[in-house]
């Protein structure tokens, strides 16, 4: 699999990479992104359109993570087909830990695994019940968003809905200026509308992602809740840690590299891009093969 990628990154220019504190950063050959997201979920792009966007980026390896479903990644491997780009099968699971919400990143999935797709329908239920849920909080201090100005947002090919969805609702009817406004003042995991998605436990999540046959691994762990979690998912079967995103810190990824040394996980990372509103632009963060050389090294790559 690297190795066709590696083919592909040695015709093209090499990039500096965006992190740099480490000896690993620096220029590369090879660039993963290990944490996408499409229309299948809550992205902008197409599952097809993710990858052809990851390639004009010079990206060599992704990771396709839609919450909670995997339905994205029979398009999107069909268009890595046709590029010099590897696409990994994965999804983001959702899961509540005192009233918080922690996701969980299942690589290497099974995407037609029973377990996923019954999974999937029912977090496709819950989703929409949450999404009614969040707008009832937000009528409540005075913004009143019909769900059908969500459906508008998310358009025609979503059938699951997330909150960047409901921010850009809010965005269009006038009440935020632009996606990270909305999440500031209303819907982030501190905001006066945040509802948690309430799917299952995260050692759930984890157990979803091994039944699949994948391997699990904390995305974004919340630096305040790792020390009362982390021993409850690695009981569980938790393999990694998502040490490596474009807003972490020197000091957020060593202390995150310890905590994974500590309990024997990997680390992976990611952009968690989710499409032109939501930060920096696809491409514009990456790993190297040396920063997730245990990830790779586990999972046979």
């Amino acid at each position: 699999m690297l190795e066709r990628a590696g083919l592909a990154a040695a015709r093209r220019p090499a990039l500096r990479h965006v992190y740099v504190p480490f000896p690993a950063a620096g220029f590369c050959t090879m660039r993963l992104d290990l944490h996408l997201h499409s229309t299948a979920s809550d992205g902008q792009c197409s599952p097809a359109r993710v990858v052809e966007r990851a390639f004009e980026a010079r990206l060599d390896v992704v990771a396709l993570a839609d919450h909670d479903t995997t339905s994205g990644v029979a398009e999107a491997s069909k268009a890595a087909a046709e590029l010099p780009i590897e696409v990994i099968p994965a999804l983001e699971a959702s899961s509540t830990w005192d009233g918080h919400d922690i996701h969980v990143l299942g690589y290497f999935v099974e995407p037609d695994a029973p377990a996923l797709v019954r999974s999937a329908e029912a977090a496709r239920v819950r989703r929409e019940e949450r999404m009614q849920e969040m707008l009832d909080l937000l009528e409540e201090i005075g913004i009143e968003i019909p769900f059908e100005a969500v459906r508008r947002a998310a358009g025609d090919e979503v059938l699951s809905y997330g909150r960047p969805h409901l921010a850009r609702a809010l965005v269009a009817e006038g009440h935020a200026e632009s996606v990270p406004d909305a999440f500031r003042l209303y819907i982030g995991d501190d905001g006066p509308a945040f509802v948690p998605t309430d799917v299952q436990s995260p050692a759930e999540a984890v157990e979803l992602i091994r039944d699949a046959g994948g391997v699990a691994v904390w995305a974004h762990p919340p630096m305040d809740r790792i020390e009362g979690l982390l021993p409850v998912l690695a009981d569980a079967g938790l393999r990694g840690l998502e040490a490596y995103r474009p807003n972490h810190s020197p000091s957020q990824v060593e202390a995150l590299l310890r905590w994974s040394q500590r309990y024997d996980l990997v680390v992976t990372g990611g952009s968690d891009w989710h499409g032109p509103d939501r930060g920096p632009e696809l491409g514009a963060f990456w790993v190297t093969p040396e920063e997730v050389a245990s990830f790779l090294e586990m999972s046979g790559m």
